[in-house]
């Protein structure tokens, strides 16, 4: 059997399998359990195996790689062009067998296990943040059916939640009471928890030589940093720093026909978290810009009053993901470039 390239369409217990020769004509077909699979990849000659990036994507790709094999990981929307007919696993399959094959398709960086380990805080800290802003939320909204009316902002409502469970005569029941209680337990253990990971971030952030690197960008923290280097293994994969803004969706959407190039807002394609946290980062550099001197301050202030606020912000967080691209590259620090 001249196999050439497969596609695999991933599951939890069942997995489908499309095989084709170097013509792309389809000579393999097959359903597979999850023990099966190892055990007859392991079998196939060398060939290119082909994924859509999703739970356990990245497990397998090196499972395939250690076999000799070559893998690409793809995100769905390049997969879903190919799929002939209803979608189905095989469909799905062969739709990833096609689109493997093709040289203009972007493949997603396999990670290693320390890199998803990392990746593991960053993800579980949102979770936690998420869940503390829907328990605030909650006591918001408990409260003021007894008349009582948290302020604004987490730190503000975070230190008048003690003081109405202290006060014994404020006539809430004491049943809510006790409901409340235990939501700002709830709290307070979900705030330590972050605590907790920040510092791990952190540690991460200071002890790898990249993420060091990083760190030299003003608007570039810890949480940035480490999480670049989890996410982007081989910095050479993207061809220039505009590309790897692309990837993270701070570009401009392109509406272009005719020779007429309009330009539109931010795609907000590719890694929606790090794109969070390098706006973010941005929007604490221009918060602190005072009356800086630096060149980037300058530029930053007759952007602010040239295109608006928010428009500055973006622009600073692209900015800093291409040179974030270009420190990666060089391996250099970011050096401040002072006003001529």
């Amino acid at each position: 059997m001249n196999l050439t390239t497969i596609g695999i369409d991933l599951a939890k217990t069942s997995f489908s399998l499309v095989g084709m020769d170097k013509h792309g004509k389809v000579v393999l077909r097959k359903t597979l359990k999850r023990a099966q699979l190892l055990a007859f990849v392991a079998q196939c000659p060398p060939c290119l195996i082909g994924m859509e990036a999703c739970s356990g994507a990245h497990y397998w790709g090196r499972e395939f790689r250690k076999l000799g094999h070559e893998v690409g990981i793809m995100a769905c929307k390049f997969i879903a062009p190919f799929r002939k007919g209803g979608k189905n696993d095989n469909n799905d399959a062969e739709a990833i067998c096609e689109a493997v094959s093709r040289s203009t398709i972007w493949f997603v960086p396999v990670k290693t296990a320390d890199q998803q380990a990392a990746l593991c805080v960053h993800r579980v800290r949102q979770g936690l943040i998420a869940e503390r802003t829907a328990l605030i939320n909650q006591l918001r909204g408990l409260l003021s059916e007894f008349g009582f009316v948290l302020p604004k902002g987490r730190y503000p409502a975070q230190r008048e939640i003690p003081l109405l469970l202290e006060d014994a005569d404020n006539g809430l029941p004491a049943l809510a009471r006790q409901i409340i209680l235990h939501l700002w337990e709830r709290i307070k253990t979900a705030s330590e928890q972050i605590l907790a990971y920040d510092r791990e971030l952190g540690k991460q952030a200071r002890h790898h030589p990249v993420a060091k690197r990083l760190l030299t960008i003003p608007g570039v923290g810890e949480q940035v940093a480490s999480g670049i280097v989890a996410s982007v293994p081989d910095p050479t994969l993207f061809k220039n720093s505009r590309q790897f803004a692309a990837w993270l969706g701070l570009v401009p959407r392109q509406f272009t026909t005719g020779g007429n190039i309009r330009l539109g807002r931010i795609t907000k394609q590719g890694d929606r978290y790090l794109r969070m946290c390098l706006v973010h980062g941005a929007r604490a550099v221009i918060a602190n810009l005072k009356d800086k001197q630096d060149k980037v301050s300058c530029w930053a202030r007759e952007l602010i009053t040239r295109r608006g606020y928010l428009r500055a912000v973006v622009a600073l967080a692209a900015r800093n993901a291409r040179l974030i691209w270009t420190l990666m590259v060089k391996q250099e620090n970011y050096k401040v470039i002072p006003v001529t």
